[in-house]
């Protein structure tokens, strides 16, 4: 998807986001305290944050499909995309990371006790660095969608988390992404926290035809941008 398709909300802008009746559980992860202050030296944290590059993130990292001994069942997808600052530029070196669930709409996680089978050869989770460019690139199973307790007969659309740390760990970004022409988008809670539609579709990937790999999978565009007034929003689930 492109800039021009998506939410708004910043790091240093707190985005405005009232909570929304229908997702129940939202009022439980609103904050009830002021934020907390880094201290004198805000720099200081970062001594005590994890390290990563280009030596412990490697290409398959980015292949969920090729992590296992055998081949997981779904359709097999690509999805890449840029990120980007509040002026468009890229962000290169940046560390990407997603999780999501199976084909069958089950995360390979304890705590789900969805009754939908367990993939023997998806775990579900990667990662990248993006190039100079600001581009990443995951291949990976279209995941399905699951129940989920918020009321009755409720079913989350097929989505994929994403986490970003911008240029340092104190800006993470955690974020879900979507996919177009799901029916399940228009009644999803947790994607109506956001209360603007331009902001709901720059959660959506778009179906890109160029990023799809002959007879191997097809591809979707996703762009992020990390602050400024077209900023992708932060997950509810995670900030809500």
């Amino acid at each position: 998807m492109t800039l021009t398709q998506g939410q708004t909300g910043t790091a240093d802008e707190a985005p405005v986001r009232a909570t929304v009746g229908p997702y129940r559980s939202g009022a439980l992860r609103e904050p009830l305290r002021a934020p907390v202050p880094m201290g004198r030296d805000p720099e200081a944290v970062e001594l005590y944050g994890p390290v990563f590059g280009v030596t412990e993130v490697t290409p398959l990292d980015a292949d969920l499909t090729r992590q296992h001994v055998g081949d997981p069942h779904g359709e097999r997808i690509t999805v890449s995309g840029k990120v980007l600052d509040r002026s468009g530029r890229p962000v290169s070196g940046q560390l990407v990371e997603i999780w999501q669930a199976n084909a069958s709409g089950r995360y390979a996680h304890r705590r789900d006790q969805h009754a939908a089978p367990l993939d023997p050869h998806f775990t579900g989770a990667g990662r990248c660095l993006t190039d100079a460019e600001g581009r990443y690139a995951f291949t990976t199973i279209r995941p399905g969608a699951y129940p989920w307790g918020n009321h009755e007969n409720a079913w989350r659309p097929a989505h994929i988390h994403f986490s970003l740390f911008g240029r340092a760990f104190t800006q993470r970004l955690v974020t879900q992404m979507y996919f177009p022409g799901d029916p399940l988008l228009a009644y999803d809670p947790i994607l109506h926290t956001v209360t603007d539609q331009a902001a709901r579709d720059r959660l959506v990937a778009a179906y890109d035809p160029e990023l799809s790999v002959r007879n191997w999978s097809l591809g979707y565009r996703w762009d992020i941008v990390l602050d400024g007034p077209a900023a992708t929003l932060p997950d509810p689930e995670v900030t809500a």
